[in-house]
């Protein structure tokens, strides 16, 4: 135990060399899979690290796109209640998912503390980890709604359409009550993706999805004799989604055996503000990161917003098409930095190397797919959003159109940095991506936003150009910062110890 609190307080001061200097690290030719003899030569480690990483890429991905089908679904849904409506979930969703994801990437950290653990087999420490991650869910909670259920004269001080204003409150109000049951949902899902085993909660999000269609169908429409409560009823499906998902994660986790060792039913733990000031101070930067990216945009659907409601129901179809192709380098990302979290554990730097230079390419090579499709099918795309024959969308789709070729550029470099920024998360490399991120995003993109989009009179296309300097700047420093990592951690090397059997 003293020497995993060691490494912790290490890799804060210097996140990858610091870290392997307090964990033995591996000679160079040697790679141990954990199940069979060490394997010798690059080309062994590479194999099995790419083996490794799709393995538990894959239902990470899957439950990434069940997540996001949920807003694909509702913006779906809710466009056939009309572009107002649908500019009030726009606004209503770039305010909440800029505080959520913030405080996501904040419990978060509970996901390489549990992986370097794990990859050490130091178990003792692993159950109050998970439990000090539910504490600061509650602890992040409480403020938090407090603000955003009196969000709306903010809104309206940055000029915002007066009826988005209030349907966007009324949705923002309904969907607030799953605020907490969605980062409890974070902690126990970081934890059962850690010790990899994640196709459990590939199976519950989907089920979560038919959920949310269900719930859409019947507080939205007033179906099935239920109330029909338009926009306000799809805030209470989402709700009524997190508090599913959470409730049967909790119980998978309480009734799996082979959960048992981690005591994380059996033993109950108060707060331990020494636990949680370490959880805290490793997931600010990240959740702080999550929100200076997440900020450009939602910072974006605000500059966009001042245009009127067409450009800003626009954007959110845009946008929204944009996240769902996210989701997949995100889900690879998560992954890289279990595996690379694993990795710097046992003392593997070899496999931690690969594995953060193979997230980055799996995902680079998605997203050119992804901007492929965009390019030549932008108008059957924004097609399932809006009713094309219908002369009053008209408008909304021409703009949509446009983004979507903008958005097409941009796949790629998105692609890389979430890659490279889980990589980093993996080693415990948070503060200087922080830094990284902010420079990217608020020094370069966002100004070149607002001059393209105001200065030049380019509209809602300039603001998305500004996306794409700013994504290029993020993937190129974060990546750039890996690779300066793994160089630094190229000195002293020894055997490493095995790699544990995953429970996959």
């Amino acid at each position: 135990m003293d020497g995993i609190l060691l490494l912790r307080e290490a890799c804060n001061r210097d996140p990858f060399s610091q870290a392997c200097a307090c964990v033995s690290l591996p000679a160079p030719h040697r790679y141990s899979t954990g199940l069979h003899e060490p394997l010798t030569g690059q080309r062994h480690i590479i194999r099995h690290e790419v083996r490794e990483l799709i393995l538990l890429a894959g239902p990470v991905v899957g439950m990434q796109l069940g997540q996001i089908s949920n807003g694909f679904i509702d913006v779906l849904m809710v466009g056939r209640l009309g572009p107002n409506a649908l500019a009030g979930v726009a606004l209503g969703n770039a305010t909440l998912f800029f505080f959520l994801l913030v405080c996501l990437g904040i419990v978060i950290a509970v996901s390489p503390m549990v992986s370097q653990a794990f990859g050490a087999g130091e178990r003792a420490s692993i159950g109050n980890t998970v439990q000090q991650g539910l504490w600061l869910g509650v602890i992040l909670t409480v403020p938090l709604v407090i603000v955003l259920w009196n969000i709306a004269p903010i809104w309206r001080l940055l000029q915002q359409d007066e009826a988005t204003v209030v349907l966007g409150e009324q949705y923002l109000r309904a969907v607030l009550w799953g605020f907490l049951p969605f980062l409890w949902f974070i902690a126990l899902r970081s934890f059962v993706e850690a010790v990899s085993r994640p196709w459990p909660i590939t199976f519950i999000v989907f089920i979560g999805v038919g959920l949310n269609i269900l719930a859409n169908s019947a507080l939205m429409y007033g179906k099935w004799g239920f109330p029909e409560l338009g926009l306000v009823g799809c805030g209470w499906a989402t709700t009524i989604v997190f508090w599913f998902i959470f409730l049967v994660l909790a119980a998978y986790v309480a009734l799996q055996p082979r959960f048992r060792e981690f005591a994380l039913v059996s033993r109950f733990r108060w707060p331990d503000t020494g636990l949680l000031r370490e959880l805290w101070w490793l997931g600010l930067p990240i959740g702080v990161s999550y929100g200076i990216e997440v900020a450009l945009f939602a910072g974006t659907a605000f500059l966009v917003g001042t245009l009127g409601p067409t450009p800003l129901a626009a954007h959110q179809v845009a946008i929204q098409c944009a996240s769902v192709t996210f989701m997949v380098p995100m889900g690879i990302g998560i992954a890289t930095s279990v595996r690379v979290g694993h990795a710097v554990g046992r003392g593997d730097t070899d496999a931690a190397a690969w594995a953060g230079r193979l997230g980055m390419v799996l995902s680079a090579l998605f997203m050119l797919c992804a901007a492929t499709v965009f390019w030549i099918m932008p108008r059957s795309i924004v097609g399932l959003y809006l009713d094309l024959g219908d002369v009053t969308n008209a408008e909304t789709a021409a703009v949509a159109v446009s983004l979507l070729g903008i958005a097409a550029v941009f796949q790629f470099f998105d692609g890389v940095q979430v890659s490279a920024a889980g990589a980093l998360r993996g080693l415990k490399d948070t503060r200087v991506p922080m830094v990284l991120c902010f420079v990217s995003y608020w020094v370069l993109g966002f100004p070149t936003s607002v001059y393209l989009g105001y200065g030049l009179g380019w509209g809602a296309q300039g603001f998305w150009w500004g996306f794409v300097l700013g994504l290029a700047a993020a993937s190129l420093l974060l990546s750039v910062r890996f690779a300066r990592q793994v160089r630094q951690a190229g000195g002293s090397r020894v055997s490493p110890t095995p790699e544990p059997n995953a429970y996959s």
